[in-house]
């Protein structure tokens, strides 16, 4: 690392005098964030550093606007090298929503999930890039509900706008906790304009006392103060006892040979995913994968060389996208299998919990609305998911943005039932109740035949068993698709994909993104926008331009009831996944019905042209960074309007 990367002390929170980091302490990256930015690579840092987009971390997304600069504009003074967070990360920031209204009481929060019984350093980077005059933007910040800084001005320390600034910061995290939650917020101060900003974020965990990075180590790997004579012992002791032990192995193993084969049977154990080579122990513990629920055939382990070969070397025009997690790669296998290979970034932390979670996931189901996962690779450090190919892609791309052909309202229609029934089976066919909770249009994908199928399950969670209603859990999932109810009590229910899948549906209506910062306020958020004119019985007036003359009223109205029955405000209000699907079956039966009745004499059935045409403003073309995320990305980051996920004030 550069010189001076990490600091010889930091600000305690509780606060009180500068804590002393020791020279010997490691440190090991728990997250690294770009505020209100994309998620910048190696190429865009000069120290090869991953910084993750940070919307998924906003416990209420509503309440934060992002805010871009040229990052040519950002200063670095003296204190600050360019190796301390790269231009592209200070020239980004989220901002309070609705910036510089009078008597804003609320912050702007951010939570993060950490391993408890370690302390933790924070660096918060800060770059006014929002004010038009020094000493007009001050704020206060908390970490874990503490003060850690009041009536923070960042340019009484930088004596200039877009100047670059970090402040480290030292916090404990108890047993009874497991997170990290970093507020922003205005001061109690009345006469300043009410905003707060945050530009970067890195959390580093320190290593402890016992010079260690892992929880509850046995005493004989810690104990530094064992004489010499003792350790010897102990050692000759180990390695008597390890002779002996490959003995009994070697000896059961030339009795094994010498025994008659039986006919091999198909196991019915999922082994272990295979230990990394180098460092692995510190990402996956063996055996975590213990489980007895299916057959190793559902998914195999791949060689990495295999995966290597399949890919071209991971040729770039071979890649499909790029997400948080890492780059999905078109591939065919040695049996002439095409598949696609999603690779995770083997420099980031990020994307270990969904690589467990998809293949615990995805090795208990198979459904014909379900993307299947053919193998997995855990060699050499990598992380690697192999799935079915879907040569369709996403739905959104089919819905705008891309260029395709505009899908009749037959085909949606279609697509919404399969992508149901697919999340049906979810809720109720699999063994366990699963609920998927990224429901979206970029996670559901489409075959050559347009075939719908569920796809990426990194943050599904187990659903409440019989004795229970809900699943506590923290808040994830994309803004704009998230679930109001969820997002205020922290209660997961299957509800909550209802909730979700009712945005896909207007968003496949519509043909346009559940958040679209540059229409007008209304417009902003699809299902308010939608709910407006599905209450007033005029929703036929905001569908997709194309579908305009082909649609069948009666159907129009069965799709908009059964959309405006999953956006209700509270779960118990909101159809199964089993009644969605009859209800969209129905709208289905209603068009195919009107189709075969249509004559020259009877096109009363069909909507004209609407000449009170609600207009919808395409989204301006951005730039950005030199890699972007293909799965953050596609959650458009909120401007200075509030949605439906609530009101920061309180609902």
């Amino acid at each position: 690392m550069a010189e001076g990367q990490f600091p010889p002390s930091a600000l305690p929170v509780p606060l009180g005098p500068a804590v002393e980091i020791p020279t010997h302490v490691a440190f090991e990256t728990a997250y690294r964030i770009n505020m209100g930015g994309p998620l910048l690579t190696p190429k865009n840092d000069s120290q090869w550093r991953i910084w993750e987009p940070d919307q998924s971390f906003l416990v209420n997304a509503a309440t934060a606007r992002n805010v871009v600069v040229n990052p040519s504009l950002v200063k670095y003074l003296d204190g600050v090298s360019v190796e301390i967070a790269p231009n592209w990360v200070y020239a980004t920031a989220q901002e309070m929503a609705d910036a510089n209204v009078s008597d804003q009481r609320f912050n702007i929060s951010w939570a993060f999930e950490v391993e408890p019984m370690f302390t933790y350093l924070i660096r918060m980077h800060f770059c006014d890039i929002v004010s038009s005059s020094l000493h007009n933007l001050v704020f206060n910040v908390y970490i874990n509900n503490q003060s850690a800084l009041d009536s923070f001005d960042i340019s009484s320390k930088t004596m200039e706008l877009s100047a670059a600034y970090f402040i480290d910061f030292v916090a404990n995290v108890s047993m009874v906790s497991n997170r990290i939650l970093v507020q922003v917020g205005p001061p109690d101060l009345r006469y300043f304009p009410t905003n707060a900003i945050l530009n970067g974020l890195e959390i580093m965990k320190m290593s402890n006392p016992s010079d260690s990075l892992v929880r509850n180590l046995r005493p004989d790997y810690i104990d530094s103060k064992t004489p010499k004579r003792k350790k010897w012992a102990l050692l000759a002791i180990t390695f008597s006892i390890g002779f002996v032990f490959l003995a009994l192995i070697s000896a059961a193993f030339y009795l094994y040979l010498c025994h008659p084969k039986k006919p091999r049977q198909q196991s019915s154990v999922w082994l272990p995913l295979a230990t990394h080579v180098g460092n692995s122990d510190s990402k996956v513990s063996i055996g975590s994968f213990a489980s007895t629920a299916h057959s190793r055939s559902l998914s195999r382990v791949l060689a990495f060389s295999e995966i290597r070969e399949a890919t071209k070397n991971f040729d770039e025009h071979l890649v499909l996208g790029v997400g948080g997690f890492g780059k999905v790669y078109k591939a065919v296998l040695e049996n002439g299998d095409v598949v696609a290979v999603k690779r995770g970034n083997p420099r980031s932390q990020q994307g270990l919990t969904e690589f467990r979670n998809e293949i615990e996931v995805l090795s208990k189901l198979r459904h014909r609305h379900l993307v299947s996962l053919i193998g997995y690779c855990e060699e050499l450090d990598e992380m690697i998911l192999v799935y079915e190919f879907m040569a369709g892609g996403p739905l959104r791309k089919h819905l705008y943005g891309s260029g395709l052909p505009s899908l009749t309202w037959k085909q949606r229609l279609q697509i919404c039932i399969g992508a149901a029934k697919g999340l049906h089976y979810l809720h109720t066919g699999a063994a366990e109740s699963i609920i998927h909770r990224d429901v979206k249009t970029t996670n559901i994908l489409l075959d050559e035949n347009l075939t719908a199928k569920v796809a990426d399950f990194g943050l599904s969670k187990l659903g409440p068993t019989l004795d229970q209603t809900h699943v506590s859990t923290a808040v994830k999932g994309s803004f704009g698709y998230l679930d109001p109810e969820y997002f205020r009590r922290q209660q997961l229910t299957e509800k909550s994909d209802v909730y979700s899948f009712g945005v896909v549906l207007m968003e496949v209506l519509c043909a346009r993104p559940a958040i679209n910062p540059s229409l007008p306020r209304e417009q902003v958020n699809i299902a308010e926008w939608a709910m407006y004119w599905q209450k007033r019985g005029q929703l036929e007036k905001i569908i997709d331009p194309h579908l305009v003359g082909s649609v069948n009223l009666e159907s129009l109205r069965k799709f908009g009831e059964t959309a405006e029955k999953c956006l209700a405000e509270y779960g118990t209000d909101r159809p199964t996944m089993g009644d969605i699907l009859w209800n969209l079956e129905y709208a289905l039966q209603l068009q195919e019905a009107s189709i075969q009745m249509v004559s020259a004499e009877n096109s009363a059935n069909y909507i004209p042209d609407i000449p009170e045409w609600v207009p919808q403003i395409e989204p301006a073309e951005g730039g950005g960074a030199d890699s972007v995320s293909y799965k953050e990305s596609d959650t458009i980051t909120s401007s200075g309007v509030f949605s439906e996920l609530g009101d920061p004030s309180g609902r």
